[in-house]
Formats: structure tokens, C-alpha cells, sequence
């Protein structure tokens, strides 16, 4: 599996507008990775590891009970209508929804739309 704990930030921290970004800046190289906070509706993307606030080590267990392991396909559904929290997030054949807070915790390689390839 290809998840990740690293000690990086409080849960005030991931509640900050950038911390995502900051978080695919600091540990990941493709430019395909997104966090799932930052990804667009209807996006189509594939799950490529967790990164939990290290004030919130329940979260990795939480996310990976209900199915965010590496390699599972992931699509954003919606967003909440005030500042889109909470998010519907389809994940493999089933549907959740997760603050943005949590979502910003799960790292995806986006997939091209074969047509815009």
C-alpha cells in the first residue's frame, strides 16, 4: 500500500485555503497530483496516497476503512453550496461525504480524458 503518515501539520493547519497545495508542492513531483480538495467536478482521478495531520492520525485508518487506498478510481460528484463543504466524493462503487478538511488529506493522480489526449 502506498499510504503515507507524516508529521506536517495540526488540524487548524489543513483548514488553511493552501495547505493542499502546500502539500503537493512539498511532496510530490508529477503535475498530475492533486490533492482531492483541489480537484474539479466530474474529474476523473485515481487515489495515490494519504497524508494526515499529525494531530489526526484516526484519519488515515477512517479514509482507508472506507476506501481510499492507492489505486482505487475516485470522481468528485459535488460540492456543498457555502464555500463547498462538504464534497461528494464517488469512490469506486460507493459514494461519501467528506470535509474538505479530510479530502485535502488524500493525494490523486488525475486521469487525461481520452478525448482531450
Amino acid at each position: 500500500m502506498n499510504s503515507v503518515n507524516i508529521k506536517l501539520a495540526t488540524h487548524e493547519e489543513v483548514d488553511t485555503p493552501n495547505y493542499a497545495s502546500s502539500i503537493v508542492a512539498k511532496y510530490v513531483s508529477s503535475e498530475r497530483v492533486k490533492s482531492l480538495s483541489d480537484i474539479m467536478i466530474g474529474e476523473r482521478c485515481v487515489v495515490r496516497q494519504l497524508i494526515t495531520p499529525s494531530d489526526m492520525p484516526e484519519w488515515q485508518t477512517q479514509l482507508e476503512d472506507i476506501g481510499f487506498i492507492a489505486g482505487e478510481p475516485v470522481t468528485l460528484m459535488a460540492r456543498g453550496a457555502l464555500g463547498g463543504d462538504p464534497m461528494v466524493i464517488r469512490i469506486g462503487l460507493s459514494t461519501f461525504a467528506l470535509r474538505k478538511a479530510e479530502a485535502a488529506c488524500v493525494m490523486v493522480d488525475v486521469l487525461q480524458d481520452k478525448a482531450a489526449a
